[in-house]
């Protein structure tokens, strides 16, 4: 390879990475300065704490301990990105729920999907109930019960009333759907920040 050919491939790769340096400096400055959550709903966790948020994680995880001794672990998450109306998250959660009562091993959990509205404004529906023998049995080899839209309806609206009564209501899904959003878009302006440090560096060789 002639010097005059690996100039002009260096100073090609450098106008590409100049270039994508720009669009990624622009992006960041795009996804900063629009606040897509204004006038949505921010809810609250109730009698939920916070006990796992991390940076890096896509899940967050809540835990409540009622005066009976029942334990309640929550963990949530952003699912797949919803087609949907102006005025409304992009994207639905999806929330597991486990119950513990006090002195035994056993675990209800329950599968649920929170879904977004306009403004912030959300619900949930569950998708699976079943019941554990040990927080152990997590495995595909334990039968988990029949699918929730088999079960009688009546069963199912009392399911949700159930889950209701435990503090897991609008204004709880309500701030997991918009924490977890802001959480996405925190990652992602990192993610941007995070590649535009790199190329920035790969530009100016110390």
């Amino acid at each position: 390879m002639s010097s005059l050919t690996k100039i002009f491939r260096r100073g090609y790769r450098a106008v590409r990475d100049i270039e994508l340096i720009q669009i990624l400096n622009s992006e960041i400055k795009h996804e900063q300065s629009t606040d897509q959550f204004k006038g949505h709903k921010v809810g609250s966790l109730g009698n939920f704490e916070l006990s796992w948020d991390g940076k890096r994680s896509k899940d967050v995880v809540l835990r409540r301990k009622c005066h009976s001794g029942e334990e309640i672990a929550l963990s949530a998450m952003l699912g797949p990105c919803d087609y949907v109306r102006e005025n409304s998250l992009p994207f639905h959660a999806l929330m597991k729920i486990c119950i513990k009562k006090p002195e035994l091993e056993s675990l209800l959990q329950f599968d649920c999907v929170i879904e977004n509205k306009d403004y912030g404004l959300s619900d949930f529906t569950i998708s699976h109930v079943c019941y554990l023998p040990s927080s152990s049995c997590l495995g595909d080899s334990v039968y988990k019960g029949p699918l929730f839209s088999d079960l009688d309806p009546q069963l199912q609206a009392m399911y949700k009333e159930y889950l209701i009564d435990k503090g897991i209501g609008e204004d709880l899904t309500s701030f997991l759907i918009l924490h977890l959003h802001k959480k996405e878009k925190d990652q992602y302006v990192n993610w941007l920040a995070r590649l535009e440090a790199t190329l920035s560096k790969s530009n100016h060789p110390s």
